[in-house]
């Protein structure tokens, strides 16, 4: 063992990736991760002082992933109702993504998902926070009539659910899935509009 090696929760966490990918999370224990960095298993324990602190940290760092260019949209500059409508698409794409490309993986990061109950709590509560923010630029320029923005922004959340949450991954591949996004977009940006008055 190379226990001289400089060990970083970073190096760690990638090659915890790794490990997962090669023996599937049922399998995968802290041995195998130490293993493969050439550590003793104390090592890791270092800086993830348990199993389950570890997945956590391996399932917050996947959506991480997800959440980075969502919040450059949400912080980004330009009309609220583009932003708004940009982030969801980018939402939507994101985990269908996932999905198609590893679809594996996914199920693995979906099952460590499923045991990080307060990391994913607090990446809903992240990108629930993330459309506040847009629906209240969206205010300050005029573009959207809004009364209490935190509870709206949860509103689009649970209402977009169906594109973005794992649990219904199996209908993304549906034919018409597009179509449906495009009419949901537009009902939804639609009903945000400021009124006209008459």
């Amino acid at each position: 063992m190379n226990e001289a090696v400089v060990l970083t929760p970073e190096r760690i966490l990638e090659v915890t990736e790794d490990v997962l990918r090669r023996y599937g999370l049922a399998k995968a224990t802290v041995v195998d991760v130490a293993r493969a960095l050439d550590v003793s298993h104390g090592s890791v324990y270092r800086h993830f002082p348990s199993k389950a602190s570890l997945r956590d940290a391996v399932a917050k760092r996947w959506l991480d992933r997800v959440n980075g260019p969502l919040e450059k949209i949400a912080n980004g500059e330009g009309p609220a109702p583009a932003k708004l409508e940009r982030w969801l698409r980018a939402l939507f794409a994101a985990k269908y993504t996932k999905v198609c490309d590893d679809p594996e993986m996914f199920a693995t990061y979906l099952a460590l998902a499923q045991e990080a109950r307060g990391v994913v709590k607090a990446y809903k509560e992240g990108l629930a926070n993330q459309i506040a923010h847009i629906l209240a630029e969206g205010v300050d320029q005029g573009a959207f009539e809004v009364t209490d923005v935190k509870t709206s922004a949860q509103a689009i959340f649970d209402a977009t659910v169906r594109y973005h949450h794992p649990a219904h991954s199996e209908e993304w591949s549906d034919p018409a899935l597009a179509t449906r996004i495009d009419a949901l977009l537009e009902l939804l940006l639609r009903g945000l509009e400021v009124s006209k008055k008459r």
